[in-house]
This record gives structure tokens, C-alpha cells and sequence, in this order.
């Protein structure tokens, strides 16, 4: 990086110094670390580059996903050790390292970045503003850190201290000011809150922004990254550096990296979103002096400068850039690459599924395919996953290489082509019975072939004859379908006796709502329910169900994204369907969808976690937190209902007083 020498903080407020020009490389490094040789590869690749600064992404160290493993002991003391290592190591000399992990201070556990260099602890941030809704629970955890501007001092353990040889360090809301420039800390969520760090640490003279992120991939979560990014840097100026994780850290959801670097409302670097690679690494040439010369210009922002509160500053004897770097050329900016939602939908789970399958040493996958779209979607999924697996290996990753030799297990093994690994981890297979057609079981086996998966038909007459036979057994009496005069329960008992609901154990994904409307705009239909996470393919008839497809996405929605219970979802479809649908027929759809929703939901304890790509999915009650057993008759609910469509049909009173 480019720019003036001198302490940053005075370089802010003054202009015409001296000093000769320098530059600096930012480099960030967006993978987790989730073991200790993904940290020191990451560090040593930057600093090849030449970098003097090295961010990586939350809770690198033990792995953002720990989740209830943060309250152990052990993951606090192996946090440390790798700290230690790290400390230690010639690779993290002559460079800051700024790393992820927890850190217990006071007996209070915190979410940290632990910054260092040449063996001295030069800060421990503390998050501030925890994220706790929809996947994310730190405040079941984590304690934020809620001194604004104020430090003090952390005793550090005695495995560091005859490392450091340093009794205690400076903890909590603080800056770091080299020779050349200031740097502060964002981590994650407070980006998105209302009042972010940055303000008030840009307003204060801070040039670098950094934030270590824990993100997960949601359909167009890139574009709010980029644009909280770009609208913190175009009002108040300056660089800054964002690091996710990517990968899947042992849980439903794909931290999706998209890492960046920018300046002054401009990107110049771009990670990758959907990779294989555990270690990648940005890099960009930027002159300080854009930033000053662009802040200089923002009288407004001037103005609030000169009244804000100092933050405490870390003074380090080190400089980011360097005299030997001047003839280096600045780097330009670029227009960032956004993926479309069908891309998206088909890179995001195909990623996810890769880390499944590597992390659990499995030697596949098991599909049913019914000739429908939701299971041909999942198969189109996996073949994904091996077009990425056969793209990564022709590029020479060779940590991809061993994981598929030991899932093929063959050592000498070396995928070409993705149709020819599909046919080794993915076996599809057709279950016919007397109710199947030969149309669907032709497409199921047309779409085996253009895939490559291993492809088995069979009959599971036999099998569903005996539980048909053990019922009637039992109570004396033979199901029958609806279309044949059977009860409701008689034609749901044998819907789950056929194809692919029979064998729940071998199910790929599982599927809570049925696709919605906007799929159709986010991705070609032979992916939709790739969207949802899920996916056995036999679907009931909407006539069963009482409500459309459509209808039932718009009631599954208001329930899980909007919360809304049986009253305030009645009241927001009188307007949204007042030209299709009387207040009865509201009344009436509302009514059936929570009577049917709450008999269901305790199946949804039970289901196989699901790919997490937005908040309306198919993900159990880990991330729905409301209870599964309800009285399905809602009665209060059901009456202030009522009540409401009498007044609206003009009902007299006492009628309205009878309503029970």
C-alpha cells in the first residue's frame, strides 16, 4: 500500500507531508481453519505475496460451528495451544496475523480476534454485537463485549507467557496504529447493525477496516455483503478487508465465502463463493493517500470527525508498506461478478454436499428417483458436486485428490470425468409397485443414464403387501385410498407405504414445504427444490391437501419468516388474496393450514438436516423453535377468526356472540 509514512492518525488530519511514498499488499485468506495446518499455508502464501498483514475468517482457530462444544473446557485449551503454535512459528514471523477463536477473560467467554506479531500479542478484540437469530445462537455462548472504546488487561495463561514473555495484554474495544497507517476490527454481525464500529473508527482517523466473518450462503446474501461493503466505504472513506469462512463446518449450513477488498465505494478484489480450495488468498496494491484526499473532500464527514470520542490506540513498531514495493503497480477497480440464482442453487448445496461426504468418509450417496422433479433435482445436485470435484482435481488441488481416492477408496484413483465418478458415488434407484407408470420409470432411468449414476429398479410390491396385510391383520379391515372411498387417515397411511416414502432411512435430503412461486424466478424448474434443501419426489394431490402448491408457499412463508400465527396470517390474506378469495374462503384455507400444520410437525424432529439456503426451508425445529405439539383445534385462535368474518360478512350480534 501506498502512502505516506508517519503515524496515520496525524496523516488523517494533515496533508503535505514529506515522507517518501510507499506500498502495502492487503491480503486476506477466506477459508476456515478448521485444522492447524489450513492457518500457518494460509499465513505463508501472503506472505510470499508480500503481504504485512494477514486477516482470516471468525473463529478460524476451533471452527465457528463448535456450537455447544464452546461450553467444554477442551475447546478453550486447544484454541490455546494452536495459538501457541502459531506464536511460535517462523511462518507467522514479520507479519501480523490476525486470528480467530474464543477466549475465556474474567470467566466470561468471548467470541476474539487475537492479534500478533514476531511472538507478542498485540491486541484481543472482543466481538461487540453477537448475531442470535434464525442459525446463529452466540448469545448462547458468547457474552459481547459492551465497553464501547475501552480496554484492560487480559492475564495471559503461562503457555503464552514464556512464549510472549508477556504478562498481560490490552483487551477490548481498541485500535492498532503502525508507522504508516490505523487499522480497526469488525467482526461479522456488526457490520449489519444499525450503528457499525466503522463510523465512528473511520470518523477517529481509522484507514483499514477489517471484518472476520462467520456468514453463511443464502440466495442473494452476496449482493448485501458487497453493498454494506461498498455504502460503509463510499460515506466515510477508506479500505476495507472482509474474510468468511467456506466450507461446511459440520452443521446444515455453507459458509460461502465471496471475500473482498475495497476502497473508497470501489471493489478491487473478489473472492470465490462456490470452491473446493481450503486455502485461498485476495491481494490488492492501494495508495493511502486515495483515502485521505477522498476523505478530505466530505466536509460533513470533516465536521463529525472533530467531535467524536478517541478510541484507545495500540501503538505498533511496524510499518505495512514498505520502499522496496514503490514501482509496483496500484490496483484498479473491478465490477463485481455476482453468481445468478440458478447458479447459486446449483453450486451451493453441490458444495455442501462435497464437505458431507468427505467429513463423514462415506462411499455415497443413496437416491430414490420417482420420474418427478424434486428427486431428479437432488441427482442433478450430486452431479454437480462431481463436476466441481473433477474441476478442482484438473487444477492440481490435491487435498480434493486424497479425499475422493479415500472415498472411492482407491489410491491411485483420478477423476475425469464427473459422469464416470457419479457412477461410483451415487446409486439411484427406481422403486416400482403396482400404482407406478412406465412413464415415470422411464424418465427415472433416462436421467440415471445422462447422469452416470448406478442405476437399480425393483419391485417393493412384496414389502408394501406385508404392511398392508400386517394392518389388516391387526384391525381387521383393508386401507383404501381416497379415490376409492378411504378417510383422510386411510389415504395418508398409504401414501407413506409408497414409493420413495417407504424407506426413510435412505432418503438423500428431506423436504419440510413444497416449492414455492419464486423458484420459478430463481432457477430452472429441474432445480427448484434444490432451493429447499430436500427432496424424495411423490407429492400428494393438491386436492388431498386441500390448498395449492402456491397457496401452501405463500401459508409456509408467513408462518416461518413472517411469524405470524392463524389470526394475523388470516388478516394479511384478506388483502393479499381479496380479488381471488372471499373472508370465508380466507377463513376457511388459514384454518385448514394450521389444523394440518400442527398434526405434522412433530415430524419435523425427526427429519435428515437439510441444505440451509434461505430462511423459508425445509430445516427442523433446531431452527423453527416453536413447540410440536399443538391442540390442532387452535380454539382461541380459530374464534377470533371467526369473529372477524361475521363482522366483515355484516352478521348481526348475537351471532357474533355465539361463536364458539
Amino acid at each position: 500500500m501506498r502512502g505516506h509514512l508517519g503515524w496515520p492518525e496525524l496523516c488523517a488530519h494533515s496533508a503535505g507531508l514529506s515522507s517518501p511514498d510507499c506500498i502495502w499488499k492487503l491480503l486476506l485468506k477466506p477459508r476456515g481453519g478448521w485444522y492447524l495446518s489450513l492457518v500457518p499455508s494460509g499465513i505463508e502464501i501472503a506472505k510470499h505475496r508480500g503481504a504485512r498483514y494477514r486477516l482470516g475468517p471468525e473463529l478460524e482457530i476451533c471452527g465457528y460451528g463448535c456450537w455447544d462444544h464452546y461450553y467444554e473446557s477442551d475447546t478453550l485449551l486447544h484454541s490455546l495451544q494452536v495459538l501457541a503454535a502459531l506464536l511460535e512459528s517462523p511462518v507467522t514471523q514479520d507479519i501480523i496475523c490476525d486470528v480467530g477463536m474464543p477466549v475465556m477473560h474474567r470467566n466470561v467467554r468471548y467470541n476474539c480476534r487475537v492479534i500478533f506479531l514476531n511472538r507478542k500479542i498485540l491486541l484481543i478484540r472482543p466481538k461487540m454485537a453477537l448475531a442470535n437469530e434464525g442459525n446463529y445462537r452466540e448469545l448462547r455462548w458468547f457474552t459481547p463485549w459492551s465497553r464501547s472504546r475501552q480496554t484492560e488487561e487480559y492475564f495471559l495463561p503461562r503457555m503464552l507467557q514464556d512464549l510472549t514473555k508477556q504478562e498481560t495484554v490490552p483487551f477490548g474495544d481498541a485500535v492498532l496504529s503502525t508507522q504508516d497507517t490505523c487499522i480497526g476490527s469488525e467482526v461479522c454481525e456488526e457490520l449489519w447493525t444499525p450503528h457499525s464500529p466503522h463510523v465512528d473508527m473511520g470518523l477517529d482517523g481509522v484507514e483499514i477496516f477489517t471484518n472476520a466473518s462467520g456468514s453463511h450462503h443464502m440466495l442473494r446474501k452476496a449482493h448485501a455483503r458487497v453493498d454494506l461493503v461498498t455504502m460503509a466505504t463510499t460515506k466515510n472513506g477508506g479500505i476495507y478487508l472482509l474474510a468468511n469462512q467456506k466450507g461446511c463446518d459440520g452443521d446444515r449450513l455453507y459458509y460461502d465465502g465471496c471475500a473482498l477488498i475495497a476502497m473508497n465505494g470501489s471493489i478491487f478484489a473478489q473472492g470465490s463463493q462456490f470452491s473446493l480450495d481450503d486455502v485461498e488468498v485476495l491481494t490488492a496494491t492501494l495508495d493511502l493517500e486515495d483515502i485521505r484526499s477522498y476523505r478530505a473532500e466530505i466536509s460533513s464527514r470533516n465536521l463529525a470527525a472533530s467531535r467524536v470520542s478517541p478510541y484507545p490506540r495500540v501503538k505498533v513498531d511496524f510499518a505495512l508498506s514498505c520502499h522496496e514495493d514503490l514501482l509496483e503497480p496500484v490496483s484498479e477497480p473491478i465490477e463485481w461478478k455476482y453468481h445468478s440464482p440458478a447458479e447459486e442453487i446449483s453450486l451451493g448445496p453441490a458444495c455442501w454436499l462435497w464437505d458431507f461426504l468427505r467429513r463423514s468418509r462415506q462411499a455415497g450417496f443413496f437416491l430414490p428417483l420417482s420420474g418427478g422433479v424434486d428427486s431428479a433435482a437432488t441427482a442433478c445436485l450430486v452431479y454437480s458436486m462431481c463436476r466441481q470435484v473433477c474441476e478442482a482435481v484438473k487444477r492440481g488441488n490435491p487435498e480434493v485428490l486424497a479425499d475422493v481416492r479415500t472415498i472411492v477408496n482407491q489410491p491411485s484413483y483420478t477423476p475425469q470425468d464427473p459422469r464416470e465418478l457419479c457412477g461410483r458415488v451415487l446409486t439411484t434407484c427406481y422403486m416400482a409397485s403396482e400404482n407406478s407408470s412406465r412413464e415415470t420409470c422411464d424418465r427415472a432411468r433416462e436421467l440415471a443414464q445422462q447422469i452416470g449414476s448406478h442405476h437399480i429398479g425393483l419391485s417393493i410390491d412384496p414389502a408394501v403387501k406385508a404392511l398392508v396385510g400386517i394392518f389388516s391383520l391387526v384391525t381387521g379391515t383393508s386401507p383404501r385410498f381416497a379415490v376409492h372411498g378411504g378417510s383422510g387417515r386411510e389415504n395418508l397411511a398409504l401414501q407413506n407405504v409408497q414409493p420413495p416414502r417407504l424407506p426413510d432411512q435412505v432418503r438423500l435430503l428431506q423436504r419440510r414445504h413444497q416449492p414455492h412461486r419464486r423458484d420459478q424466478q430463481d432457477g430452472p424448474e429441474s432445480l427448484r427444490p434444490a432451493l429447499h434443501g430436500t427432496l424424495p419426489a411423490f407429492r400428494p394431490a393438491e386436492e388431498d391437501m386441500g390448498m395449492t402448491y402456491a397457496e401452501l408457499s405463500v401459508f409456509g412463508r408467513l408462518r416461518k419468516v413472517a411469524k405470524t400465527g392463524p389470526y394475523s396470517m388470516f388478516c394479511k390474506l384478506l388483502n393479499m388474496w381479496k380479488d381471488t378469495c372471499s373472508p370465508r374462503q380466507v377463513a376457511d384455507k388459514v384454518k385448514r393450514f394450521f389444523s394440518k400444520y400442527s398434526m405434522n410437525r412433530h415430524k419435523m424432529t425427526t427429519l435428515t438436516p437439510a441444505y440451509h439456503a434461505e430462511s423459508y426451508s425445509p430445516d427442523d425445529n433446531r431452527f423453527d423453535l416453536r413447540p410440536f405439539l399443538y391442540n390442532t383445534r387452535w380454539p382461541w385462535q380459530f374464534r377470533c377468526i371467526e369473529n372477524q368474518v361475521l363482522q366483515l360478512e355484516g352478521r348481526p350480534q348475537q351471532e357474533l356472540d355465539g361463536v364458539d
